[in-house]
């Protein structure tokens, strides 16, 4: 792992973020998943679609996988849902979240901006896919890297 990515957030900064996690799933079923790594090798969609099938975020039930992508260096983030969220919402769903996500980037406070982003996807996701008592976690909520 390189250093770039170990520090740009502390270990509590991620287990917060992990419980903002935790805590936006209680309220609805889609699945939230974040992955930082240090550089974008193409365009911020293509990789976040590329590291969303590799990390098997499409095989969800539901198909309502929701991935935060970072790349630290490249100081740039992408948001990819799963198309069963896609099939529901309209196209421009995403960019309340982004918007949260990129006035905490500008002030340098990464971790609040992942948080606020989660919970905010986590409300908009509630709508439409909301939180049934069968509900299972079908993906793990810790951070990946890359």
């Amino acid at each position: 792992m390189n250093n770039d990515v170990e520090r740009f957030l502390t270990t509590i900064e991620e287990q917060e973020i992990v419980a903002a996690i935790r805590e936006s799933e209680l309220n609805t079923s889609g699945e939230i998943r974040v992955h930082i790594e240090k550089r974008c090798p193409s365009k911020v969609n293509e990789r976040a679609l590329e590291v969303f099938k590799t990390l098997r975020m499409d095989n969800t039930r539901e198909r309502n996988g929701l991935l935060i992508y970072v790349a630290v260096c490249d100081k740039t983030f992408g948001i990819y849902g799963d198309k069963g969220i896609n099939k529901v919402v309209p196209d421009n769903f995403w960019n309340a979240t982004k918007n949260v996500i990129q006035s905490h980037f500008k002030k340098g406070d990464f971790k609040q901006g992942i948080v606020d982003g989660i919970l905010l996807a986590g409300e908009q996701l509630r709508k439409h896919f909301p939180y049934d008592s069968n509900d299972r976690n079908e993906l793990s909520n810790t951070i990946s890297k890359g």
